[in-house]
């Protein structure tokens, strides 16, 4: 494994940066957290045009632009650094991953080529009312009919599932348990039986939505009852996705802290002067540096499909995810209180720390998943 970026890749990180920067403040975050759909269509657009977002790690034939897992780890941090209200995870970790690992080629050359073009919002709809993650946990069902399948039951907390103009559906074969049966369907946004409804969330950054699928006429992605292993690969690369995103959200507000040490001034000396605030920063510090670790590491596993890929995924998102955690909560103290007023910015991260925490499983489900698949009971 390679342990540290070329020089491309930092090249690669500076112009998303910039690009962030430019047209992801947080003035402009504030605003899109107060619209239903929660982000800006034509700028999602101009990122996927401009910076091939969407399609960075998917191969070349398919529309992408052929880069890894680990350039994509580095869009992902730089996108939890700036807050990205956009479709970025739904669209292109979550869809783009389960059609990649999960549809025949026939559908592959359909529908990705779109998702790495940003012309299709994409997500998947996986979880349901009790907000487990577990594969063997899906309950709605797919039922053949006498001129293809349907679809019924709910989905919950999907992302940016209102808006998405295609609909991955992870579903089970009728009168099948565990993994057995479980199928991968595709669906318009706006199909006959379909009831969309946002939900309301803490974290306003990341929109959430409640699917209920009423006899929905839907197209297998693959061969039906064949689609764990594709969702259980799914789940593992998103980990290590959301743990690079993770990490830059950590290492931003980790930043504005230590800034505001330095200029926040009591008994007539800046806060960051005093033992305990450095003390404080230095945990810190060492935190989020572990984190980094962690993802780099994942990251550099998913590019190079090592064995040992599921435990590392788990691992590396439990990991960032107490580390980002920690950071925010902790900078909230040290900015006195002020951190969670609505003017400062630090509440953003809090917020969107603690949804990240629990949008693919919390910490614990993460390590019981992790020891599972190191054969530990």
């Amino acid at each position: 494994m390679q342990f540290g970026f070329s020089a491309e890749q930092e090249e690669f990180r500076g112009v998303l940066r910039r690009f962030l920067e430019e047209r992801s403040p947080t003035a402009e975050v504030r605003r899109l957290m107060e619209t239903p759909d929660g982000f800006d269509r034509e700028v999602w657009k101009q990122a996927c045009s401009d910076l091939g977002l969407s399609g960075i790690h998917l191969p070349e034939e398919y529309g992408g632009q052929g880069f890894g897992f680990v350039e994509l780890g580095i869009a992902l941090e730089e996108s939890g650094r700036a807050l990205l209200c956009a479709p970025f995870f739904a669209s292109a970790v979550l869809a783009a991953n389960a059609v990649l690992l999960g549809a025949t080629e026939a559908r592959r050359k359909e529908i990705l080529p779109a998702i790495a073009s940003g012309r299709t919002v994409a997500t998947l709809a996986l979880t349901e009312p009790d907000g487990r993650w577990e594969v063997p946990a899906i309950a709605l069902t797919a039922s053949p009919t006498s001129d293809g399948w349907r679809l019924d039951g709910t989905k919950s907390f999907v992302l940016d599932g209102h808006t998405a103009d295609q609909i991955v559906v992870a579903a089970r074969l009728p009168d099948t348990t565990g993994t057995d049966g479980i199928s991968l369907f595709v669906v318009p946004g706006h199909a006959a039986g379909l009831d969309r409804a946002l939900l309301p969330t803490l974290d306003a950054t990341r929109k959430l939505a409640r699917l209920v699928f009423s006899g929905v006429p839907a197209e297998p992605l693959g061969e039906p009852g064949t689609g764990a292993d594709a969702l259980e690969r799914t789940l593992d690369l998103a980990s290590i996705a959301l743990a690079s995103e993770m990490v830059g959200g950590a290492q931003k507000v980790l930043e504005q802290t230590t800034e505001y040490a330095k200029v926040r001034v009591q008994f007539g000396r800046p806060i960051g002067s005093f033992q305990a605030i450095k003390h404080r920063l230095a945990e810190l510090l060492l935190e989020v540096e572990l984190a980094k670790s962690a993802a780099y590491f994942a990251a550099e596993a998913a590019a190079a499909d090592d064995p040992e890929l599921p435990a590392l995924a788990s691992l590396a998102n439990a990991c960032c995810s107490d580390a980002y955690r920690n950071v925010a909560s902790e900078s909230i103290q040290i900015h006195g209180g002020v951190g969670f007023t609505w003017e400062n910015d630090t509440h953003l991260y809090f917020k969107r720390a603690r949804s990240s925490e629990l949008l693919l499983g919390d910490p614990a489900a993460q390590r019981e998943r992790m020891l599972a698949k190191w054969g530990i009971s």
